[in-house]
């Protein structure tokens, strides 16, 4: 049991119910790394629902809109694995949580300061190459503060904090935008805010002492493919699957697009992406509980049928009421898979790895998913939105099965 210190020990000590004796494997280090995430999240999220409109303000087409987010998203993708690889080696994590959240502050006022394509697209790619910076060893510091046992209450937890930033975030863009409607280069300087927040909050955490001295050598930016190779068998099985999943797993703008179309107005759908976010955030802590109670593979698998039970009714459902109940089980789904995935990878790896196994992992990620919006908008393009929603539905059953069939994981894998 990772030790509990300050006053949340204390705190959770002193009461004795049984959501205290949970809260109190939540270590002042994992409140702090939640809370920073907390105040980014609402940053980004406070301009993702105006993103796409801001930028073809200043002159942005659709196509240029999608080369940018492609380039920040591969940038984001490929940094990952590298800087994961790059703290296991140096034994050292905070300095990369800490360069990589200051690196996403500052690109927030950046993209208003100047409105030059290239310098959006400076601005856009420091935003995620923060994002790569950051993930891997960030990760490998939640895993370190949770034994076996609790990975999924320490990973849910924080999932729930960081989400819940993307309902404060879209919830203060629409009020602010209702106030002062199309003003949207203030709301890139009033993200600054919160961005610097995060920044300031990540100076509260510290390295914990080197366990031995590593010899320094040269970490070439590709080095951390590698890992694939000399990674235990079950590493490469277990993210097999979930990279499978992935490339089914378009980007949410589609499931916005089929509400849109359905009749709702751009408020009732981003309303929607709030109340999804909400739901993700109150259930991510809760499912964390109980996923180290019945196996981590196990809440993984039924996340997986409440995705393709949502992409069935994406399919075939045209009621705009419908959608809200789809978009509280998408909810339920995120906060059963998210942070769920990532624990189980720092159970399945070494410890002295757990960055570089995080990192490949997300890394790896970040392509495929950009390759499956890829392939849906290709497949709604050609044969509509039901014939996407069904194909990814179908395909998400095929890799439940193999989930259940070949993956075999141990009692200290928390199967």
């Amino acid at each position: 049991m990772p030790e509990t210190r300050g006053s949340v020990g204390n705190l959770s000590d002193s009461i004795c119910n049984p959501k205290t004796k949970t809260l109190k494997y939540i270590t002042r280090t994992v409140w702090v790394l939640s809370l920073v995430s907390l105040f980014t999240d609402t940053a980004s999220e406070m301009l993702y629902p105006i993103m796409p409109i801001y930028l073809k303000t200043i002159g942005f087409s659709i196509v240029l809109i999608g080369i940018l987010e492609g380039v920040a998203e591969a940038t984001a993708g490929l940094s990952k694995g590298y800087f994961g690889k790059l703290s296991d080696h140096s034994q050292k994590r905070v300095p990369f949580v800490q360069i990589g959240y200051a690196f996403s502050a500052i690109s927030k006022p950046m993209m208003a300061f100047f409105i030059y394509p290239l310098w959006i697209f400076f601005a856009r790619t420091i935003d995620r190459f923060g994002k790569g910076i950051r993930t891997g060893a960030r990760d490998a510091i939640l895993s370190d503060e949770a034994t076996a046992e609790t990975k999924g209450k320490i990973f849910g937890f924080h999932r729930s904090m960081d989400t819940l930033g993307a309902v404060l975030g879209p919830a203060f863009a629409l009020l602010y935008l209702y106030f002062h409607p199309q003003d949207y280069k203030t709301l890139f300087y009033i993200a600054f805010i919160p961005g610097c927040l995060a920044v300031f909050a990540s100076f509260l955490v510290k390295d914990k002492p080197k366990v031995d001295r590593v010899p320094k050598k040269a970490t070439p930016f590709f080095s951390f493919i590698d890992y694939w190779k000399w990674s235990p068998s079950i590493y490469r099985k277990v993210v097999g699957g979930l990279l499978a999943f992935t490339l089914f797993n378009s980007s949410d703008v589609f499931l916005l697009l089929k509400a849109k179309q359905s009749g709702l107005n751009d408020s009732s759908v981003i309303g929607l992406y709030i109340f999804y976010n909400l739901v993700y955030a109150l259930t991510a802590f809760p499912i964390g509980i109980y996923a180290d109670k019945i196996g981590l593979k196990k809440m993984l698998v039924f996340g997986f049928a409440i995705f393709a039970m949502v992409y069935f009714g994406f399919a075939v459902n045209t009621n705009i009421y419908v959608f809200a109940g789809l978009f509280l089980l998408y909810g339920v789904y995120a906060a059963s898979t998210e942070g769920i995935s990532k624990a189980l990878i720092s159970n399945i790896t070494e410890k002295k790895d757990t960055a570089t196994a995080i990192g490949t992992f997300s890394g790896f990620q970040s392509i495929f998913t950009m390759l499956a919006s890829s392939l849906a908008g290709l497949i709604w393009f050609r044969f509509g939105a039901s014939t996407t929603f069904m194909i990814t539905a179908i395909a998400t059953i095929l890799i439940i099965l193999y989930f259940l069939s070949a993956i075999k994981l141990d009692k200290q894998s928390a199967d």
